[in-house]
C-alpha cells in the first residue's frame, strides 16, 4: 500500500477522515513543525498538506514523494517550481466553499447593519433587565433592502454573493481586479467609482501583486461614511492600519473580517479600536462550514484516487 501522511489534520477540524484513510497505509499529524516536514515525509508517496510549507529543498530530498494533495485552494505552500522540475504531482480543491463563504459574506453584513453584537451585549450584561424601557436604540439599526452592494471580484463566490445580495433586495455591481470584464447580469465598475457607490463592499478576490494592498487610506475615504467593507478573500488585500484609523475616525461605519495580514493576528492596531462594534471579525472560518470540510475531505480523497488510479 502507498505510504500517504497528512501533516496538519487540525486545519480540517474534527471531521472524518476515513475517505482519505482507507486509501493507503495512512499516518496523520496534527500539526507539524518546518523542522519535521522532512522527517514526517520520509518515505510517503502521497503527501496531504493545508498551509504547511513544502519548500524546494525539502522537495529534492523526498525521492518517494510523487503526488501532494493540498487540502486547500491555495497552493502558495508548495514551490510548484520544484514539483514540476521533480515530476511530482500537485493538486488542489476549488468550489468547496463557496456557499459557506458567501453565507458568512452575508452574515459579516448583517451583523454590523443590525448591530448585533452591541444588542446581544447590552441583553447579556443586565442593562436591560435593569431599564423600564422595552426599546433601547443605543446604535443603529439599518435595513437591507435597497442598499447598494459592491462585489470587488466576481468569481464563483463573489457570484454567489451577488445572487443572496440581489434576493435581499439590493442593487448589485461588481469591479473585475483581473482586468478582464465578461458580460455579466451585474453592472462592473471602476474600483474608485464602486467604493463611492457601495453601501456594502465585499471583497472575494485573489491575493496577488495587483491586489495587494488595494484597499487603503484613499480608497477607504472614497467610502461613504455609513458604509462597511468586509474581507473574506486575503488579509493582505486591506491595509489594516489604515482600516483601524478609518474606523476610528468614522471614515466608514464598520468592517467585517475573516482573514488577516498575518494568521493568527499577534499584534494589530485592529485591537485598540476606540468603537470595538465597529468590527466583527473571526479567525479564518468563513470557509469552514461543516458541510463544506465534507465536501472538502471527498474532494483530497478524489485527487489521491486519481493519482493513484493513474
Amino acid at each position: 500500500m502507498k505510504k500517504i501522511v497528512f501533516l496538519d489534520e487540525y486545519s480540517l477540524g474534527d471531521m472524518d477522515l476515513t475517505p482519505i484513510k482507507e486509501l493507503g497505509e495512512y499516518v496523520g499529524y496534527d500539526r507539524t513543525s518546518k523542522d519535521q516536514v522532512l522527517e514526517r515525509c520520509n518515505g510517503a508517496e502521497v503527501v496531504i498538506a493545508n498551509k504547511t510549507v513544502l519548500r524546494a529543498e525539502t522537495l529534492r530530498a523526498l525521492p518517494d514523494l510523487r503526488f501532494i494533495a493540498i487540502a486547500a485552494t491555495g497552493m502558495n505552500n508548495v514551490d510548484l517550481d520544484v514539483a514540476a522540475e521533480l515530476g511530482i504531482g500537485v493538486k488542489n480543491v476549488a468550489g468547496y466553499s463557496t456557499s459557506s463563504v458567501a453565507e458568512a459574506t452575508l452574515t459579516f453584513a448583517l451583523s454590523l447593519f443590525k448591530n448585533t453584537a452591541y444588542f446581544d451585549n447590552y441583553f447579556k450584561s443586565g442593562a436591560y433587565a435593569a431599564t423600564e424601557d422595552i426599546f433601547h436604540f443605543g446604535r443603529p439599526v439599518r435595513q437591507m433592502r435597497g442598499s447598494k452592494w459592491g462585489v470587488i471580484g466576481l468569481g464563483a463566490i463573489g457570484r454567489e454573493m451577488a445572487r443572496l445580495a440581489t434576493a435581499l433586495g439590493c442593487e448589485v455591481a461588481y469591479t473585475s481586479t483581473s482586468g478582464i470584464v465578461r458580460k455579466e447580469e451585474y453592472p462592473h465598475m471602476p474600483l474608485e467609482e464602486l467604493l463611492g457607490w457601495a453601501d456594502i463592499v465585499s471583497i472575494h478576490c485573489p491575493l496577488t501583486p495587483t491586489t495587494k494592498g488595494l484597499i487603503g487610506e484613499k480608497e477607504l475615504h472614497k467610502m461613504k461614511p455609513t458604509s462597511i467593507i468586509i474581507n473574506v478573500a486575503r488579509g493582505g488585500i486591506i491595509d489594516e492600519e489604515a482600516l483601524a484609523k478609518a474606523l476610528n475616525d468614522k471614515v466608514i461605519a464598520g468592517a467585517g473580517l475573516d482573514v488577516f495580514s498575518r494568521e493568527p493576528l499577534h499584534e494589530s492596531p485592529l485591537y485598540e479600536l476606540t468603537d470595538n462594534y465597529a468590527l466583527v471579525a473571526a479567525p479564518h472560518t468563513a470557509w469552514a462550514a461543516d458541510e463544506a470540510r465534507k465536501v472538502l475531505i471527498q474532494c483530497i480523497a478524489n485527487n489521491i484516487k486519481e493519482y493513484l488510479n493513474n
